[in-house]
Formats: structure tokens, sequence, C-alpha cells
């Protein structure tokens, strides 16, 4: 099938690709490819870090999309990051952020390995003062402007739509959906430091300093990606002096060695939430497709997003947690996807 892909970031390009790769003709289009939250994000694979109370559904995709990255990496050429991260907690209170976090991946029989303050400094010596912590050996990291770079080799990037009429459209144009879908989604706003030093922490770094929630993900090559605030906010995404500065403190208290790094970037992107934090991926009538709304999970989960848009497409099924029908869509029905998956039949034929 002839299928346009709307949006170049990290979901829409691993969408074509996998089309790509299955033997449709797909051009994705896109005018400032890579620009949008892929360009802020920090690369965290981190199932059980990012898991959180009332979320099952999330956590079982990323643990699902988790296990295809090793794979998935390997055949774009991108390295992982894969010394696992600890969990860390500043203070007595901060602590008790840690124990709860624990406690609810003891509940999913997620492996979480609590340790003390001695055994998180030889694990990690860049570490300042911490009172508790965890390792949580299977949440990695990768680069997603590497990512992008891969997947952008292999595809046909084009600024406007061309003029050949597609069998599909699939829009994965993140917090920015065209009406009527527009009103599904909506932009979190998260500021990302990024600075150069000589010293990085081995692992990934998450946590929090008297509260505030922090991550370090360092990069091979000295860079450090500090990140991440969360905003619900009108407007468009800015950086933002008190963002930045509750930021730089909370990872200086935890890697007191950040002092000496090079300041190289500050950004400001929307993340695109929904209502129940669950991306859209699926039809959402005979001929359009979304794949948006994955919030703080966008690389992790694009190998999964990128195969159940693709049997979508083809005419599969559609997952539920997943499915843009499960709201109210104006114009759809429970059958929107029936029409295409007829045509998607007279095409194979």
């Amino acid at each position: 099938m002839r299928v346009h892909v709307l949006g170049a970031g990290i979901i829409g390009l691993a969408c074509a690709v996998e089309l790509l790769d299955r033997g449709h003709r797909v051009t994705v289009v896109d005018p400032a490819p890579g620009s949008g939250a892929s360009r802020a994000a920090a690369g965290m694979l981190a199932p059980a870090g990012e898991a959180w109370h009332g979320e099952p559904e999330a956590g079982d995709l990323g643990v699902r999309s988790a296990a295809l990255w090793p794979a998935y990496a390997a055949r774009l050429g991108v390295p992982l990051h894969r010394t696992g991260t600890l969990l860390v907690g500043h203070d007595a209170g901060d602590a008790q952020l840690v124990a709860r976090q624990v406690e609810l991946l003891s509940g999913l029989g997620v492996d979480a390995t609590e340790l003390g303050p001695r055994d998180l400094r030889d694990h990690e010596p860049a570490l300042g003062r911490v009172v508790a912590g965890a390792l949580l050996a299977h949440d990695h990291a990768v680069d997603p402007r590497a990512v992008v770079s891969a997947l952008l080799r292999r595809v046909e990037l084009v600024p406007e739509p061309p003029a050949d009429r597609p069998e599909v459209t699939v829009w994965a144009t993140g917090s920015t959906l065209p009406p009527p879908y527009d009103a599904l989604v909506r932009g979190v706003r998260g500021e990302v430091v990024r600075a150069r030093c000589d010293d990085p922490p081995r692992h990934v770094l998450r946590g929090w300093v008297r509260g505030d929630s922090v991550y370090v993900v360092p990069r091979p090559d000295g860079e450090v990606v500090i990140g991440a605030s969360m905003e619900e906010h009108a407007g468009p995404p800015v950086v933002t002096l008190g963002g930045v500065e509750r930021l730089l403190v909370a990872a200086r208290a935890l890697v007191p060695s950040l002092d000496g790094a090079v300041l190289l970037e500050a950004l400001a992107r929307d993340r695109p939430a929904t209502a129940d934090h669950l991306p859209l991926v699926g039809p959402v009538d005979a001929d359009t497709f979304l794949a948006a709304g994955h919030h703080r999970h966008g690389v992790l989960l694009a190998p999964l997003t990128a195969r159940l848009l693709a049997d979508a497409v083809e005419g599969g099924c559609v997952e539920g947690a997943v499915d843009p029908r499960r709201f109210d869509l104006p114009g759809a029905h429970p059958d929107a996807a029936e029409p295409h998956v007829a045509a998607a039949e007279r095409t194979r034929a």
C-alpha cells in the first residue's frame, strides 16, 4: 500500500521503517525531522523506573517494548547503555519515595535490588550524598538523536505532502494532531539540560532531591542529559530559569562533579499526553491512523508501537489498551477500520 507518515520523530520514523520492511511504499512528511520531543528526550528504556501506581497497562507495554530494544538497536547500529539504572534518594524524605517505588516494583514482580549508601557509592563513585537506593538492572538507555539519525537514513523524507494520494495516512505528530483528533492529546512541558564532563556517572541515575525528581543520563562521549520537569501549561514550551535551576540544583546534589561540567544546551518540548496516559495507536477511520500520545514513553515504546501500527494498517487486530477508538472520536464507530481491511485484502490480492 502507499502510505504517508506525517511526523518524523522517533515514533513516526519507527512506524515508517516497519511498514517499509513489510513491503509498503512509504513517504515520511516533516519539514523539521527529529526536532520535536525526540530532540529533547533522554532515551531511558526504563519500564521499572517509569512504573507508576494505577498504570498497569503502561507498565506491560513498557516491558514488552524494552525486550525488543537490544535487537532493534543492533539492527540500527546504535549502542545501548546497559549498566542499569540506580534509583536514589538524597535525604530521609526522598528515601521514602525510593521505598515506595521499590514496593510497587516488588508487587509487579520486577527485580529491584535495594542498596544502602555505601553500596550505592561502590556502584557509582560519582554519587554525592544519598541515603537509600536500588539497582534496576534491566533499565537501560539509548541516545534518541542517534536512533532518529539511523532511521532517517532508511526512509524517503519530504517537507510537504506529495501530490500522490495515499491509501493510508498515519499521523505521528506528537501533541499536535489535526482536528477532530486534537482534543485527544495535550502538551505537557518538559525541560532538559545537556552538559559535558570528564567524569560522567557510569549508570543512569533517577531519583529525588528534597522531593524534586531528577534524572542524569550519561552518553559514551561524556555528555550527560539532565531532566526533566513536567508541567501542564498553555502556549508553546519554553525554557524557564526556574525549571533549569531546579534541575541543576538536584543533579549537582546527586553528582557533585557536575559543578565543572560545560553547559551545552537547554531545551523545552511538549510531551504528548492523553487522558489515561496511554498512547494512541490504530485506526480512527478507514484510511487514517494515529501513532501519538506517548507522553514520557516515546523512545521506550517506539519498536512496539511500530509493530502494533503496522499490524493495524495491514488489517490485523488493534490492541485495546492503545486503540484510539477507546475515546469518543467524532465520526468514528467501532467498525471504523472495516473498509480498510477490505482494501488491504484487495491490495494483497
